[in-house]
C-alpha cells in the first residue's frame, strides 16, 4: 500500500512538473524587474552615486577639517578638525561606494564589452571606473580592486585587498588604453553622460588629465615612474581650456539625487538655511587658516566661496569674513556664531551648482610643478602658475556670469610667482594655489597635501586626539570589514601597516 501511495504521489508531482514547464519562463519572470541591464541608465546612476557619496562626512567633517578649510567647536563631529575617531564618518565612503557606483560601472562594462559598436561606452566606463577607484584608494590605501564587484559575474563574495602600488599601476594602464581606444566616429552615451554628454574628445582629455594627477601622485615614492606617466599625459593632451573642464551638471530637484551633493548634503546635515549661521547642527564654519589666507592676499575668490550671515542674507564682502579656529571646544553664543564665515549658499552651496571634477586650473598648476621639476620644457613654471590662477578666477563663472573674475592681473601683481625661489618654495606657492582653487573637492585637496606637504599647515592638539597631534594620513577601514572579510583585511594590514590614521599609504612613503 505504501509503494502504491508513493508511486501515485510521485506521478502527480511529475505530472505537475511537466505541466509547469510549458509556461515556466513566463510564469517565473518578474514583470517589475528589468532582466537585461540598460548600460546607459546604469552609467548615469554610477555618475550620480560616485559623487553623491557621503559628501558631508567625507569631504567636510573629515578631509575639509583636516586640511583646515572647515572648523567646528563640536567634538563628536570634529573628527577631522580635531583628529578624533568616529567609525560612522571614516567608514561611510568605503561602505557606500562599492555596492553602488563601483558595482554599477562594473555592470556597464560587462554589458558592453563584447559589442564592437559599444567600444566608446566601454572605454568611457573604464575611465570612470579609474576615477572611482583612485578616490577610494587615496583615502584608505590597499583596497579590494581586482576581485571587487565580481559577485554576480564570478561569485567572488570576499574580494582580496590589492596593494595600492598595483592598483595605481593598473589605473594608469587603464587610462592610457582607454584614451587611446576612444573613437570620435563611433557613438557614445550621449545624454546619459551627465559630465560630457558623450563627447569622446573631451573624455580623452579627462583621461589624460586624470593620468597627470595620478602620475604626480607617485613623485615621492617613485620619481622616475612619476615622470614617465606625467610626460605621457602631457603628450596625450590634458584639459587646458575651460570648455573642456569635467563638470557634473545638477538641477534643484525634483529629486534629491538631482541636487549637487556639496550643497544638498552639507545644508541638510549642518548648514541649514533657517539657522542663519546661529545654530548650525554640527557647528560648522569655514576655518580661520583658509579665510585668513584669502584675506591676506586680497583674493577675490573669497566672495564666491564665503559669506557671513547678516539677518537672512549672506554678506560676501572680503572685509566681514572671519574664519573659525580649528581645534576649539568652547561654543560661541549664537549671536557670535553668526559672525563667522560659511560657504556661500548662492554659489558653492547652491543646490543646482555644477560640480568640477577636473579643470584647467588644476592641470595648469600641476603642469607648473612638472616644469619646476624639469619634466616639461614647453612653458615656464611661472607662466603655467599664472595660467592656473587665471583659469581658477574665470571658472568662478560656473556659478553664474556675475561671479566670473575676468582680470587676475591685480592679484598676480600683488602675489607674484617666486621665480627665484627654491624648488620647495615654488612647490609651496603652487600647491597653496591648488588648496585654494580646488575648494569643495576636499578629497583631492587632502590627497595632494599628503603628497606635497603644502600649504604648510599648523596641526592642532585637541585633548584625546588619536594621532598625537598630527594631521591624519589616511582613513581607517570600516569595522564591518573585520567581521565580513576578515582574512583578506588582515593580510592587507599585515602588508600595509597598522589600521590607524597615522599609517602612511604607498605613495605617501
Amino acid at each position: 500500500m505504501k509503494k502504491i501511495t508513493l508511486l501515485y504521489i510521485s506521478g502527480i508531482l511529475l505530472g505537475s512538473m511537466t505541466a509547469c514547464t510549458k509556461d515556466f519562463e513566463e510564469i517565473n519572470t518578474n514583470p517589475n524587474v528589468v532582466e537585461t541591464p540598460n548600460p546607459n541608465f546604469i552609467f548615469s546612476k554610477s555618475q550620480l552615486d560616485g559623487l553623491n557619496n557621503n559628501y558631508f562626512a567625507t569631504n567636510i567633517l573629515e578631509c575639509g577639517g583636516m586640511l583646515q578649510h572647515y572648523a567646528t567647536y563640536k567634538e563628536a563631529s570634529g573628527v577631522g578638525d580635531k583628529y578624533l575617531s568616529n567609525e560612522v564618518y571614516y567608514s561611510a565612503y568605503f561602505n557606500q561606494v562599492y555596492p553602488t557606483a563601483v558595482n554599477e560601472v562594473e555592470i556597464v562594462i560587462n554589458a558592453v564589452k563584447d559589442n564592437a559598436n559599444d567600444s566608446n561606452k566601454l572605454n568611457i566606463a573604464r575611465i570612470w571606473k579609474a576615477y572611482l577607484y583612485h578616490r577610494i584608494t587615496d583615502l584608505y590605501g590597499d583596497i579590494p580592486y581586482s576581485e571587487a564587484a565580481k559577485a554576480n559575474s564570478t561569485q567572488v563574495f570576499l574580494p582580496k585587498y590589492d596593494t595600492q602600488e598595483s592598483i595605481y599601476k593598473d589605473l594608469l594602464k587603464e587610462l592610457d588604453e582607454a584614451a587611446t581606444a576612444l573613437d570620435a566616429s563611433k557613438t557614445s552615451f550621449g545624454g546619459a553622460d551627465f559630465i560630457y554628454n558623450g563627447d569622446v574628445t573631451k573624455w580623452k582629455k579627462f583621461s589624460y588629465s586624470l593620468m597627470l594627477r595620478l602620475g604626480l601622485r607617485l613623485s615621492k615614492v617613485d620619481p622616475a615612474l612619476s615622470k614617465t606617466w606625467v610626460t605621457k599625459a602631457i603628450a596625450g593632451g590634458v584639459i587646458l581650456d575651460g570648455i573642456d573642464n569635467a563638470i557634473m551638471k545638477y538641477t534643484d530637484g525634483p529629486n534629491d539625487f538631482d541636487r549637487n551633493p556639496v550643497g544638498f548634503d552639507s545644508r541638510k546635515q549642518d548648514f541649514t538655511q533657517g539657522s542663519y549661521g546661529q545654530k548650525n547642527v554640527e557647528g560648522g564654519k569655514l576655518a580661520k587658516t583658509f579665510i585668513d589666507l584669502l584675506k591676506a592676499t586680497a583674493d577675490p575668490r573669497i566672495s564666491v566661496y564665503a559669506g557671513v550671515w547678516q539677518g537672512t542674507a549672506q554678506n560676501t564682502t572680503l572685509a566681514v569674513q572671519k574664519g573659525f579656529p580649528n581645534g576649539l571646544k568652547d561654543a560661541p553664543t549664537p549671536v557670535d556664531q553668526a559672525t563667522y564665515s560659511e560657504p556661500n549658499q548662492s554659489t558653492v552651496f547652491k543646490y543646482e551648482a555644477p560640480l568640477v571634477l577636473i579643470s584647467n586650473a588644476e592641470t595648469n598648476l600641476y603642469l607648473a610643478e612638472a616644469a619646476a621639476r624639469g619634466w616639461y620644457a614647453a612653458e615656464t613654471d611661472k607662466d603655467l602658475y599664472e595660467k592656473g590662477v587665471k583659469a581658477s578666477f574665470l571658472n568662478m563663472g560656473i556659478y553664474g556670469a556675475g561671479y566670473t573674475i575676468a582680470d587676475a592681473t591685480p592679484y598676480l601683481t600683488a602675489n607674484p610667482f617666486n621665480t627665484a625661489g627654491s624648488f620647495d618654495e615654488k612647490m609651496n606657492q603652487i600647491h597653496t594655489q591648488v588648496w585654494v582653487a580646488l575648494f569643495v573637492d576636499e578629497q583631492e585637496v587632502y590627497a595632494n597635501w599628503r603628497r606635497t606637504g603644502y600649504p604648510a599647515l599648523v596641526p592642532v592638539n585637541f585633548p584625546g586626539n588619536v594621532t598625537n597631534g598630527t594631521i591624519p594620513r589616511r582613513f581607517r577601514y570600516p569595522t564591518s570589514e573585520y567581521s565580513v572579510n576578515s582574512a583578506n583585511l588582515a593580510e592587507a594590514i599585515k602588508r600595509q601597516g597598522q589600521d590607524t590614521f597615522t599609517t602612511k599609504i604607498w605613495w605617501d612613503k
